[in-house]
């Protein structure tokens, strides 16, 4: 957490404030495990556009460079009307020129993010690093198709959390894509049929839409949108943190550990 959701909710939610223009920048002392690279100071640039990769937001400047911006696990950035704060506030952005929302503050409780401030230069040799994002047009069932083959002996679910063969996905994500593709997450990509993969894209672009319109999900204590609210797509999960298959409505969700990672699934409606 954050996954492609809850950053696409953030992007969203920042967009309407544009333009912004970096009058002052704030950095924590806490803020030198998160600043990965600094090509230049932010005062005096202006943040024109938002756009999502992955679980990446990414800040377009003038006149230029990149804000590159990951969440890490309990990241967000949040816009308010005056200063926030609030404890867990590492980096905080200022335009004078704004009666509301003025400051855009980046709020990280675990401080698992990261931040770059890239030359235009430094950023397109990042990017060109970034697979094709999960909700790109570009991003189709031949793409599954060459990543199972190139690497046909990965368990599925694990697999979905590869951020270079599907970015954006996270771990309630990856669940809910195995159950709504009724696929078990203990299968093995190479064993995966070309009917089974039809029905992964589809069960991908189901989550996200799914989530995207309820502003993200959050679990307990946890993600908060751009305007410090909680997401309510709890109410799209089927198997993540169930206890009744929400498909079947009658087969008892078995949670087991894979990769390292709290993984749901229905024995009934799963193959």
């Amino acid at each position: 957490m954050p996954e492609l959701p809850e950053v696409e909710t953030i992007k969203n939610q920042l967009s309407p404030f544009l333009p912004f223009k970096i009058d002052e920048s704030h950095f924590s002392k806490l803020t030198s495990r998160m600043v990965k690279k600094k090509d230049f100071d932010l005062t005096g640039k202006t943040i024109t556009k938002i756009r999502r990769h992955g679980k990446w937001l990414i800040f377009e400047l003038a006149p230029t460079g990149f804000i590159l911006s990951h969440l890490g696990m309990s990241g967000r950035w949040q816009t308010s009307h005056e200063a926030l704060h609030d404890k867990h506030g590492h980096i905080e952005l200022i335009d004078h020129s704004k009666k509301k929302n003025g400051f855009l503050t980046y709020v990280d409780p675990r401080r698992f993010g990261h931040f770059y401030a890239l030359s235009d230069e430094h950023f397109h040799e990042k990017e060109k690093t970034l697979g094709p994002d999960v909700s790109s047009p570009d991003f189709d069932e031949n793409i599954i198709a060459e990543s199972f083959f190139k690497s046909p002996h990965k368990t599925l679910k694990p697999f979905l959390l590869d951020q270079k063969a599907f970015p954006g996905v996270g771990n309630y994500m990856a669940s809910e894509i195995c159950a709504r593709a009724g696929i078990l997450p203990t299968r093995l990509t190479g064993d995966v049929t070309a009917e089974e993969i039809h029905k992964i894209k589809s069960a991908i672009d189901i989550v996200v839409s799914g989530a995207v319109k309820t502003s993200g999900t959050t679990f307990s204590g946890g993600y908060r949108d751009a305007n410090g609210e909680k997401g309510l797509g709890v109410q799209h999960l089927v198997v993540f943190h169930q206890q009744i298959c929400q498909m079947c409505k009658k087969t008892p969700v078995t949670k087991i550990t894979l990769g390292g990672r709290g993984t749901f699934f229905c024995s009934h409606c799963q193959k």
